[in-house]
């Protein structure tokens, strides 16, 4: 079956409800679980996105503008992951509680609206892709994934989008802010806000796929391959070390193996990975 033929089939799924509200970070997945509820369901569509401290700005303001793009009505609840001690602890199931607390929002509104059904963007390639502690809380709640229950991928979210003229079909995945920091090592928010200034100047300075991982003080820096040159310029070490720096953190190195989904959560990086990316990091001490 063709990737439209998919998305035909689950608007109509979408047309069988009273009304959704969907889970919407603004991504490409919610994007396109959003664009079908509204072409489904009207004004009886909602898309609802929740603002807390793992949320860079700049995506809530992207969400802002997708979901006006889109045409759908959008709502941001507002609540912190800070509150539960689990997250803060960052354990293997940090996902799990933050997923839950998100998720229990989206519910909550979802009721004040009068409004059965939540759906979230988790695709068809999702469960594939290692340790995915979320995806247990997506369960538990009830929530419904069309996309995972039409067998649409990645890849094929992205021609959706695109034969749909939504502006995010190429926009790249971006996972919340706590994802910077390595499982074991508390999650704080002056962690959380250095490492949101530190990509937004990645960003400013032209680069698309990356990740700032926070090592307790180390900045990892990770590029996709194709911009990993422009990373090793001698301009761009001596701009990331003086302005990494001033926000607080001690080292910044750049991870010669790149961008890599996950690379701080278990399961996803072996110990000879560990081993190999800190040889081959270039380190830009910072002092």
């Amino acid at each position: 079956m063709s990737s439209s033929a998919k998305a035909a089939a689950l608007q109509q799924d979408l047309a069988a409800e009273d009304g959704v509200l969907v889970a919407f970070s603004g991504g490409v997945d919610s994007a396109v679980v959003a664009a079908l509820a509204v072409a489904a369901l009207g004004e009886q569509a909602v898309a609802c996105t929740a603002k807390s401290e793992t949320l860079p700005a700049a995506e809530l303001e992207d969400a802002r503008r997708v979901a006006d793009e889109i045409g759908i009505r959008h709502e941001v609840v507002t609540f912190s992951e800070l509150d539960n001690p689990d997250f803060v602890e960052n354990d293997g199931q940090r996902c799990y509680h933050c997923r839950t607390m998100r998720l229990g929002k989206m519910y909550k509104t979802a009721r004040e609206l009068g409004i059965e059904t939540v759906c979230d963007g988790t695709n068809a390639s999702d469960p594939g892709e290692g340790h995915r502690p979320g995806l247990q809380a997506v369960e538990e709640l009830s929530v419904r994934s069309p996309l995972l229950d039409h067998g649409i991928t990645k890849d094929e979210v992205r021609e959706i989008a695109a034969n749909r003229g939504l502006s995010v079909a190429s926009k790249p995945s971006m996972a919340c802010l706590s994802s910077r920091i390595p499982t074991g090592l508390e999650v704080t928010e002056a962690k959380l806000t250095r490492v949101e200034k530190a990509e937004r100047l990645l960003r400013e300075w032209g680069f698309e796929q990356f990740r700032v991982r926070d090592h307790d003080g180390l900045a990892r820096i990770e590029v996709a391959p194709e911009e990993l040159e422009a990373a090793l310029d001698q301009a761009f070490a001596e701009a990331a070390r003086r302005h990494l720096s001033d926000l607080g953190f001690e080292h910044v190195t750049l991870d010669l193996h790149g961008y890599r989904t996950g690379s701080v959560s278990p399961g996803e990086t072996s110990e000879a990975t560990t081993a190999d990316s800190a040889v081959f990091s270039q380190q830009y001490p910072t002092d």
